[in-house]
């Protein structure tokens, strides 16, 4: 029998974390911490101030824990983090897609592993510092946009399930980040309340995807041409994982010519490039989707979408096609990247979203 009033709060070491941890506690939840251990800890930067994963941003989320007077554990996620976002990462980019690891670490670490973590410890719920709104009706559960628009992370959260909403607590759903560092200053948490963001990916702690792909990787890098969309020969490229669509910069092209990334073709590998006006494109295919504000899509919907995570929503119709959406756009977006999420909403509500396919 789960304990409604006990959660479990995934600390990172963070303000976000820790301020969630201090909230709860005080609203009278019986509170447990949970650092999780993601990567190899002789690979894990011992001080990297922003990041999640290194060993001083444990120490941090122990601090707290202990200031807080809660239970706090490390718990080892290592092989699931392997599996599933580490693979994912090389997968794509071997592919010649652009993968967006934190949204699968959600789905499949944070979301997932972690939420099994926390009821086997016997509580209801698990809680994060992401900034997003729930909201449980007779229905559903549903997923809305945070307070702050500029901190807003329902776009990562999209692929939450009935089941992990319905355990799943955000308290500071309301709070600009502003309020969250005053309010943890105010708790005491010293060390925590004025450290910055992370902005890297957790495991790219210097935020070289290159340098992780070559020394991690090397078997998916093999140079190759660069075409125009004639199909003429431009140069040579040094493996497609380093290469985006909509790039211009660092395409070594010997021209006077303005050359944009447009494609990345892996049959060929062959990275395709022309004019700025080619990168953009009105309609796009997505697949694995998630539904939220519904439980299916049964007829065309218009929508907000956003085609990553710092890009604004654009209007657009989605239709259904089998297991798959085709959205057409009202205006032509720049670089729809397959690889990338893309998150449907009406008003403030997550409608729902998946991964652009092409």
């Amino acid at each position: 029998m789960l304990d409604e009033n006990k959660v479990v709060v995934a600390m990172s070491g963070g303000v976000d974390s820790s301020l969630t941890a201090a909230l709860l506690k005080e609203q009278g939840y019986d509170v447990i911490g949970i650092t999780m251990q993601i990567w190899p800890s002789d690979e894990a930067p011992e001080d990297n101030e922003g990041g999640c994963c290194s060993l001083s941003a444990v120490n941090d989320a122990r601090r707290v824990a202990h200031k807080l007077d809660i239970p706090f554990y490390v718990v080892n996620f290592q092989d699931s983090f392997e599996e599933t976002v580490i693979n994912n990462f090389k997968n794509e980019y071997a592919q010649a897609r652009t993968p967006n690891p934190c949204v699968v670490c959600n789905k499949e670490i944070k979301f997932e592993a972690f939420l099994r973590k926390a009821k086997e410890l016997g509580a209801y719920y698990m809680a994060t510092g992401h900034y997003a709104k729930i909201e449980r009706t007779a229905e559903r559960n549903l997923l809305k946009r945070a307070t702050d628009p500029k901190k807003d992370q329902t776009y990562m959260l999209y692929n939450l399930t009935q089941e992990q909403l319905e355990h799943t607590l955000f308290p500071l759903a309301n709070y600009k980040k502003t309020k969250t560092r005053k309010l943890a200053k105010e708790y005491g948490l010293k060390r925590v309340y004025n450290k910055p963001d992370s902005q890297e990916i957790c495991f790219i702690p210097d935020d070289d995807y290159p340098r992780f792909l070559k020394e991690h990787y090397p078997d998916i890098i093999e140079p190759g041409p660069i075409l125009d969309l004639e199909g003429n020969k431009l140069g040579e490229h040094d493996g497609l994982p380093f290469y985006t669509i909509g790039q211009r910069k660092g395409l070594g092209l010997e021209t006077h010519k303005r050359w944009y990334v447009v494609e990345l073709d892996a049959d060929n590998n062959a990275v395709i490039v022309g004019d700025n006006e080619d990168v953009f494109a009105k309609e796009l295919i997505a697949k694995d989707l998630n539904w939220i504000a519904t439980a299916k899509l049964t007829e065309p919907k218009e929508v907000d979408a956003k085609i990553r995570y710092n890009a604004p929503a654009a209007k657009a119709t989605i239709y259904p096609i089998e297991d798959k959406v085709k959205v057409v756009f009202k205006e032509k977006q720049r670089a729809i990247t397959p690889g990338q999420s893309i998150v449907f909403y009406d008003g403030d509500l997550v409608v729902g979203g998946g991964l652009i396919k092409e």
